[in-house]
C-alpha cells in the first residue's frame, strides 16, 4: 500500500475563523501554517490583512507571510512554487503542513495544477479594458512586447482582446504567453494527499463579525499603518488591497485625513470586505472534494477545529 503524505486546506470566505482554527490545529497535529493569502505576503500590511502576531507565529511556524515588499507584484505561479517547497520542507522535518486561506484562485493552483494558461481575473482585466479605453490597443501591444516578444509577434496591435488576455496571463502568473508549456499536475499527480475543508458561517453572523473586525483594525491603528505604507512606493496588488485602497484614496495632499473622510472609509471597508466575502463562498462553493463545516452558535471554533482534525485524522492516506 502507497502511502501519501497528507496536507490539510482549510478555505472559506475572510471572517469565517480560519486563521483561529488553523492555529490550534497546528498544535494539536505538529503543524505549521502556509498561508494561502495574496495580500499577507506584504511586510508593513499587517494590521489591514488581519495578519497572525508576532506571538502566534512565534508559538507556530508561518510561511507565506512577510516575504515581499509591498512594491513588488506577486503571481500565483510564485505562490505555487513557493508553496509546494513549504510543503515539502514541513514534510521533511516530520511536521504537518496545513494551507489556510480565502484567496480562492491559489487554492485552486495549489490544487489543482495551473493549466496552461492560467484562469482569466476579472479585476485584472477590467483594469486591462480602462488601460485600452484611455490609452489605445497600440500602446498595450507595446508593453507586451517588452514583456513576451514571441507573443506580440503573434498578435495584431489592433486585436485588443488577445493583447488583453496575454497582458492578464502575465500579471496572473509572472511568465508571458509564449512561456507556458506542459500538462498541468495536481497535488495528487505529486504524490500527495490532500484533505479539503471550508468553513462558513451564517450570512448574518459572518456579516457582524466582519463589521466587528473592522471596527478592531482602526482601533489597533489601520489608520497609522496605512499612512506609514503611503511614504513607500506600492505595487498595483498592494494598493487595491480592501482596508487599504479606501483609505489611500481619501488622503489629502497632506498625508492627512478629515473626520469625514475616515468615516467613509470606515464604511466602504466594511462595505467591500462584505462583498469580498461574498466573491470568496461563491468561488468555494465552486471546488470539488471540499468538506464544509459552518461555525454557528452550536459549534463554535474550538468545536470546529475538533471537527477538522477528526475529518484529517480519518481521512485515508492510501494510493
Amino acid at each position: 500500500m502507497d502511502v501519501k503524505p497528507r496536507v490539510l486546506f482549510l478555505g472559506g470566505p475572510t471572517g469565517a475563523g480560519k486563521s483561529e482554527i488553523a492555529l490550534d490545529l497546528a498544535q494539536k497535529l505538529s503543524g505549521e501554517l502556509i498561508s494561502v493569502d495574496s495580500m499577507q505576503v506584504y511586510r508593513g500590511m499587517d494590521i489591514g490583512t488581519a495578519k497572525a502576531s508576532r506571538e502566534e507565529q512565534h508559538l507556530v511556524p508561518h510561511h507565506l507571510i512577510d516575504i515581499l515588499d509591498p512594491s513588488q507584484l506577486f503571481s500565483v505561479y510564485e505562490f505555487r512554487e513557493r508553496a509546494l517547497a513549504a510543503i515539502q520542507d514541513i514534510l521533511q522535518r516530520g511536521k504537518t503542513p496545513i494551507a489556510a486561506g480565502g484567496t480562492g484562485l491559489y487554492m485552486r493552483a495549489l490544487l489543482e495544477g495551473l493549466s496552461e494558461q492560467p484562469p482569466g481575473s476579472e479585476t485584472i482585466r477590467r483594469r486591462l479594458e480602462a488601460s485600452l479605453a484611455e490609452r489605445g490597443a497600440a500602446v498595450l501591444h507595446e508593453e507586451l512586447g517588452k514583456i513576451d516578444a514571441e507573443a506580440a509577434s503573434a498578435i495584431k496591435p489592433s486585436d485588443a482582446k488577445r493583447i488583453i488576455r496575454a497582458l492578464e496571463i502575465y500579471e496572473l502568473s509572472g511568465k508571458g504567453p509564449s512561456q507556458w508549456r506542459g500538462r498541468r499536475q495536481t497535488l495528487a499527480d505529486l504524490g500527495y494527499k490532500p484533505v479539503v475543508i471550508g468553513l462558513t458561517r451564517p450570512r448574518a453572523e459572518l456579516y457582524a463579525a466582519l463589521d466587528q473586525r473592522v471596527d478592531r483594525m482602526f482601533e489597533r491603528g489601520l489608520v497609522r499603518e496605512v499612512g506609514q505604507l503611503s511614504k513607500r512606493p506600492l505595487s498595483r496588488t498592494a494598493r487595491q488591497a480592501v482596508g487599504y485602497k479606501e483609505l489611500l484614496e481619501r488622503m489629502d495632499e497632506g498625508g492627512q485625513w478629515t473626520e469625514e473622510a475616515l468615516a467613509e472609509a470606515r464604511r466602504l471597508i466594511k462595505l467591500n470586505t462584505r462583498h469580498l466575502a461574498k466573491r470568496q463562498m461563491t468561488w468555494f462553493r465552486r471546488e470539488r472534494d471540499v468538506t464544509w463545516i459552518e461555525i454557528n452558535s452550536r459549534m463554535n471554533p474550538h468545536e470546529a477545529s475538533r471537527e477538522v482534525q477528526r475529518l484529517f485524522e480519518a481521512s485515508v492516506p492510501v494510493d
